[in-house]
């Protein structure tokens, strides 16, 4: 399992996403496409990314009742991406729902990972908000397991995090891991973030990286710098 850096492609309008994309005219980034972009422009904007050679992390953190969830994998299989997701807070048994639905007919279907905490989500919110009073770290290790035992390929968590998922689920279970940020850039509205370098030390395999990127005065560039600092 090979570590990448993924872009958060968080625009409104396939406009400016494909104009953003247009920037990149070397290598082609592996890119999310999130609730903002898919609810704007559908499937086709999916399709349209995929044509020019991007793999794809659709990112809608699916969370119904299992059956709702398999109906709208099967869908979601036919698109040809390469990650999406669900909330590990689902249950195994919707994570498995998950995984027959996503399963195509010749038995292939893109990786599945779950969300267990959110970056933005802090200690005293998770306790105040969602009645949850274990550590948070306690929290993600458990949900981590829940969906290896539900036959996931990993999870969505803070970078922070990475190390302890592999100790608990093993070093093959993916850490996908948003809440990255430049060393002295702002926070913004995450909690729990490190910088690329941090995350490839702690052992994150995938970045998330939204702002830093796609705000950049040069996006190419704050790309090539994420690569050099956590593949490189």
């Amino acid at each position: 399992m090979g570590k990448d850096v993924i872009i958060a492609c968080d625009f409104p309008s396939k406009k400016e996403t494909l104009e953003f994309l247009d920037k990149f005219t070397g290598r082609k980034p592996f890119v999310k496409i999130g609730m903002e972009l898919f609810y704007a422009e559908g499937p086709d904007i999916v399709r349209e990314i995929k044509a020019r050679g991007h793999k794809i992390f659709l990112d809608l953190k699916l969370h119904d009742i299992p059956n709702t969830v398999e109906k709208a994998m099967a869908s979601l299989a036919k698109l040809d991406v390469d990650m999406t997701n669900v909330h590990a807070s689902g249950t195994i048994k919707m994570m498995e729902a998950a995984i027959r639905g996503l399963t195509r007919e010749d038995g292939t279907r893109p990786l599945l990972i779950a969300v267990t905490q959110l970056t933005s989500t802090s200690q005293k919110a998770m306790e105040n908000d969602l009645l949850i009073e274990k550590p948070l770290p306690e929290v993600v290790k458990a949900y981590a397991k829940n969906a290896r035992t539900a036959g996931l390929d990993g999870v969505v968590c803070s970078p922070l995090e990475a190390g302890l998922i592999h100790e608990a689920c093993g070093k093959g279970f993916m850490t996908v891991t948003p809440g990255i940020r430049f060393a002295g850039a702002a926070a913004d509205d995450q909690s729990r973030i490190t910088t690329p370098e941090k995350a490839k030390e702690i052992g994150s395999d995938y970045i998330v990286v939204g702002r830093p990127i796609t705000q950049a005065d040069d996006p190419v560039s704050a790309y090539e710098r994420c690569c050099k600092e956590f593949i490189d």
